[in-house]
Parts: structure tokens; sequence; C-alpha cells
């Protein structure tokens, strides 16, 4: 030890003792008070604190869909089951003819003596594309989106009304697809071996850019806006809104009814975009509570950003899928490329095989995409839960919605095909919600759960 570290010790030891000899003689100088112990008394519980039970609530919510309603509703959506397969299968039978026949590489030769630029030759072939897999898909697109949603009392079009819809929504489709594949292929020019990389960050990109233009300029094609008339809901739910910081001055409805009795909601949108909408179902069918409830669900999905996270889970999802392209198709063409007339990943021919490839990983990653969706519509219900303060509200609100959701599955089935929490979860959340905030006078002066 040198000399400089015992100094150093020694002037400490000699403070800290000065220190604790001036402590205690300051101590010994204090006066001195007598100290009273009292117990503080216990609260009795609040009858209402006693009786509530949010298993039997819950039940007892459940229990209101019951016979030919639950019926109907855990039978759509069940058959959404295996649609989920149908779907995939049937979108793999499309690509198979247009390899097979030769109409991928037709199309492909036509749009090469079209035009010579190679980058400008995709978009010509996605256009021929998305015509051709949607006149083949139409039969089931038709049945899926008119016939069985009559079947089950869940549309309010006629025919005519539904292919208008049909078409814009095909317009729409047609101008994404071209602007984005024609980007991807850029890239796997650019790129060459690595482009499952960067494709993924044009996906993201352009996934982001369509989820800020969506409110503005997609939605209002197949509905009307209007802003809601003032009023103590639309005053209540603004007040909610600034209070959770979303920059909003006004609520708008769209007229969902004229295609369905389903309610809905949503607040869309990014930088400036962000726009808070609800449908004149939610209006015309729910409570003020159940606005509310449902208004601070939605909230919850801006306020924790879940368009960001969302968009990030989802890329890493694409990120996967964009690999099991390059490795498919590789193996594919390997075998039947001279068959198809296609040379390279690089060949627009060859969009069929990604077509059949992606729709392939999709049915199977299907419990993977659900779950990202169902734990950030979890975290949205607590949110709204904490915001609005309605779990009665909430409850009543996800009973409507189960007129198209089987509301009590199977763990099992929850797990793999519910892009939400089923409506079992949701309640037994809100009733569990309550239980803890039953001292709280606005949860006292509200209605009364079912037991």
């Amino acid at each position: 030890m040198g000399w400089r570290q015992a100094v150093a010790i020694v002037l400490c030891a000699i403070c800290f003792a000065g220190a604790d000899a001036y402590a205690q003689k300051d101590l010994r100088a204090a006066p001195l008070a007598p100290v009273t112990v009292q117990t503080l008394p216990t609260r009795a519980a609040a009858p209402h604190q006693i009786k509530f039970d949010p298993v039997r609530a819950t039940n007892a919510y459940l229990a209101r869909v019951s016979g030919e309603a639950r019926q109907r509703s855990d039978s759509y959506f069940e058959g959404g089951y295996w649609l989920i397969l149908v779907d995939g299968l049937y979108a793999v039978a499309v690509a198979a003819f247009l390899l097979w026949s030769g109409l991928s590489s037709g199309m492909r030769n036509t749009a090469q003596r079209v035009i010579r630029s190679r980058f400008w030759q995709v978009p010509l072939y996605v256009a021929m594309f998305v015509v051709a897999t949607t006149v083949l898909s139409f039969p089931l697109t038709v049945y899926e989106g008119f016939f069985r949603e009559h079947s089950y009392g869940l549309s309010n079009q006629n025919f005519m009304q539904w292919f208008r819809d049909f078409a814009v929504g095909f317009l729409v489709q047609l101008i994404a697809s071209a602007i984005v594949i024609t980007f991807i292929y850029a890239v796997i020019r650019g790129t060459k071996r690595r482009w499952w990389v960067w494709g993924t960050l044009v996906a993201v990109i352009f996934f982001g850019c369509f989820a800020m233009a969506g409110p503005v300029f997609v939605s209002p094609l197949f509905n009307h806006y209007t802003p809601l008339p003032e009023s103590p809901i639309k005053e209540k739910i603004l007040s909610l809104a600034k209070a959770n910081g979303i920059p909003v001055h006004n609520v708008y409805e769209f007229d969902a009814s004229k295609q369905s009795k389903r309610i809905s909601a949503n607040v869309s949108g990014l930088f400036g975009t962000t726009r808070i909408s609800m449908n004149d179902n939610l209006m015309n069918r729910c409570t003020p509570r159940e606005i509310v409830a449902v208004l601070g669900h939605e909230m919850g999905h801006y306020v924790l950003s879940h368009a960001i996270i969302g968009i990030t889970w989802f890329g890493l999802v694409i990120l996967v899928a964009f690999l099991f392209l390059d490795w498919g198709f590789r193996v594919l063409t390997n075998v039947f490329g001279g068959n198809w007339e296609v040379r390279s990943i690089e060949d627009p021919a060859g969009l069929p095989v990604l077509f059949a490839l992606i729709s392939i990983f999709f049915v199977a990653a299907t419990p993977v995409t659900n779950t990202i969706s169902r734990t950030l519509e979890a975290q949205a219900d607590i949110f709204g839960l904490n915001a609005a303060r309605q779990p009665d509200g909430f409850a009543t609100a996800t009973l409507k919605l189960g007129e198209y959701r089987k509301l009590d599955p199977t763990p099992l089935e929850e797990f793999v095909f519910y892009d939400h929490p089923s409506g079992r979860t949701r309640i037994a959340n809100a009733m569990r919600w309550k239980l803890w905030h039953l001292s709280d006078s606005d949860i006292k002066a509200g209605p009364v759960s079912p037991q």
C-alpha cells in the first residue's frame, strides 16, 4: 500500500468517526416525543364485490347467444377454416394452369414484343397476370363474397352492388400489384441471389405507404365518409382521443350498412393521415357504452404503435416467405422450367411459380400470422378497457361481433384460426378487469353484469 492510499484511508476514517460522533451527540440532544401506534380499520367489502364472479359473468354473457344464432355463427366461422385451405389449393391450381398451358410464357412474349425495356415489360405482364388470375378465380370469389355471405344473412347487397365493389377492388389490386411487383423484379435483377433481403425491404416500404394512403384514397372508393354530427357521443370520442394523444379533430362515419350489418370502426393512417372512422352500423346498432368501448380498442392500436409493430413483424414473415420462394423457385424450375419456358427467377413468366409458393407458405403460416395479429388485438383490448372503462359495453359489443365469429372455440382453434381473441377470451378479460375495479365510482355506477 502506498503512502497516498494510507493517508486517504486515515482521513476517511477520521471523517466518518467525526460524523458518527456528531450524529450521536445530536441525537442525544434532540427532544423526544411519544409515538402513538394505531391499527388502521379494515374496510368491509361491499356487497357487490362479494357477489361478483367474473367466470359466471362471462358464461352468462355468452349464454345470451344460443340456439340457431349460435349454430349459424359457429358454422360460418368454421367454414372459414376450410376456405383457407381451399383458397390456397385453388391458387396453386390457377398457377399450374397458367404455367402448363403456356399462357404465362405467352404473356411474357407479348410484353417483350410490345416493350423493349425489361423494367416496363414487368407491369405489362403483371396486368395480364392479374386479369387472368381474377377471371380464373372468379367462381370461388363470387361464392365466398356473395352467395355464402347471403346464405348466412350477412350481406345487404344485390349482385350488381356487390360486383361494383368487386370491380373497384380489382382496379386497386391491379394498380398496386403492378407497382409493387415491378419494383421487386427490379430488385431481383439488380441484387441477384440476395434479392429476398432487398425485396423484403421494398415490400415493407410499400406496405407502409398503403397503410398511410388507405384511409385517405382507397377506403372512400367503397364508402361515403361524412363528419359525425355534433353530439355527446362525438364529444366523448374526441375527448378520449385527445386524452390519449391522438392528433384528430373530427370523427367520420361511413355507410357500411349498404354492404352488411357488421359493426366496425378504426383509427387508421400514419404521419398526418390519421383518421377516426366508425360505420353507421356501429352508430345504429350499438349503445353509447358499446361505441366508446369499441373506439377505445381502436385507439389502442394507434397509441401502442401497432401499425409500425405490425409492419415490422409481418416484414419478418415476408423475409422468411421470400427466402422460401427463392429456394422453391430454383427447385421447381430445375425440374419443370423447360416445360414452362421459364428461364430464371428474373423472368416474369415465372410469377405463377412465386404465386403458388407464396400461397402454400401463407396457408402453412396461418398460426404464425394469426398469433401476431391476435396478440396486437389483445393488447388493444386491454388498452381500451383502461381508457374507455366500459367492460360491460365491451362484452355486449363482442356478442354483436359474434354474429360472424365463433364465440367459444377450443384453445387449439383459437391458436390456429383466430386473428382476434375469441369472444370468450375477450369477455373474460373484460370481466376480470371489472373485478379489480369494482370499488371505482364509475364502475359502481355502471351496469350490473349478469351472474
